[in-house]
């Protein structure tokens, strides 16, 4: 097992790797270490376009958008920040299974890079949604420190040998995952969705930053806002009119086709809703709202929408906008956590440190 500051250097070029390949500076020089390392890039760009072909949601712009994020936090000040509360050292050695999402690009690399920098051995499962881009950067993390060769291992079979499970599903999935996993030691996440909080007096640069937080990878993520949480007699033309710039989204087949189907069911429902060309806003109480459509809800006072908000915190994984609102986000920050912003608020270091 490389020992911790290897771990920390490994994942520290990671990051430079990552952030050459988005400012592709790799091939300005004939050095043959550059070489070696634009062979990597070219590599890199081969497994994007890949998990695109085999992924229609994976566009070029949405995984470099995930890889820009993770080069912008795999850094030596970030790392150390990280990890500095950490016992790391009393940990004890034990292999982790991580079944993986699929749901946006590399989903799934926060619970790898925990198990490894914790010192311990990485198991993975990968969604048949998403299997080429953490493989191949894992294949890249052990090529700059061989050691990490023999703490991480993909598998597309039944799991076995493992001490820890880190699961991440949906509702039905959990129920398996707790039915086959009970007896470990587990994090099991089931749905989860982000919701905004608007009060009617929001700048059009904040609407349009809120955008970011409803688009980004298509809605798919737990962190997307599916919901908004709105003023009595609220008007949503401001609204509507900042998120104009997202309406290249049409274009996208996936989206469109997804749109489309949800106008037809609405109207063929004779449901009430808001229709801007591209996005929906429907009047509903639930959370998880389907492709190219948010629900929204009005709130009579804030005491009344902080008694909901708590009541239902066990779906909501993050609140946007809302100063009233503790711990909320500012708009259009939900797809740019840092490595210490857990998901559903478990911090997963810990529990492999007491595991």
């Amino acid at each position: 097992m490389a020992a911790l500051d290897k771990r920390i250097n490994a994942f520290v070029k990671l990051g430079d790797f990552l952030r050459e390949h988005s400012n592709s500076t790799a091939s300005n020089s004939n050095s043959k270490a550059v070489d070696r390392e634009s062979e990597w890039h070219s590599k890199f760009d081969e497994a994007i376009v890949i998990a695109g072909h085999k992924n229609g949601w994976f566009t070029k712009e949405q995984v470099k958008f995930a890889i820009n994020n993770w080069a912008e936090q795999l850094t030596e000040p970030k790392l150390t920040k990280w990890l500095k509360p950490y016992p790391l050292q009393q940990n004890n050695h034990k292999t982790v299974a991580i079944i993986m999402a699929g749901n946006i690009p590399l989903v799934g690399f926060h619970d790898f890079i925990a198990v490894i920098i914790s010192g311990n051995r990485v198991l993975a499962k990968c969604s048949s949604n998403d299997t080429i881009l953490l493989p191949f950067i894992a294949n890249y993390l052990t090529h700059i420190e061989p050691d990490l060769s023999s703490e991480i291992n993909f598998t597309e079979g039944r799991l076995t040998d493992f001490e820890v499970v880190i699961a991440t599903g949906s509702n039905n999935t959990a129920r398996y995952f707790d039915y086959y996993f009970g007896n470990k030691p587990n994090i099991i996440r089931k749905n989860r969705n982000s919701v905004a909080v608007l009060n009617g007096m929001e700048t059009e640069d904040q609407l349009a930053a809120l955008g970011e937080d409803i688009f980004r990878y298509y809605g798919l993520g737990c962190r997307n806002v599916s919901k908004l949480y709105v003023p009595e007699n609220y008007s949503f033309d401001s609204f509507f009119k900042s998120i104009e710039p997202y309406q290249s989204l049409s274009e996208q087949n996936k989206y469109s086709n997804n749109y489309d189907y949800n106008k037809a069911v609405y109207l063929m429902s004779e449901f009430l809703f808001l229709d801007n060309g591209f996005f929906l806003l429907k009047e509903d109480e639930r959370y998880a709202s389907p492709i190219g459509t948010a629900f929204y809800e009005t709130y009579a006072s804030e005491e009344d929408l902080k008694k909901r908000l708590l009541q239902d915190a066990d779906m909501i994984q993050c609140i946007v906008g809302g100063d009233m609102i503790e711990n909320s986000l500012p708009f259009g920050k939900t797809q740019k956590p840092e490595l210490w912003d857990y998901a559903d608020g478990i911090d997963t270091v810990e529990f492999l440190l007491k595991t």
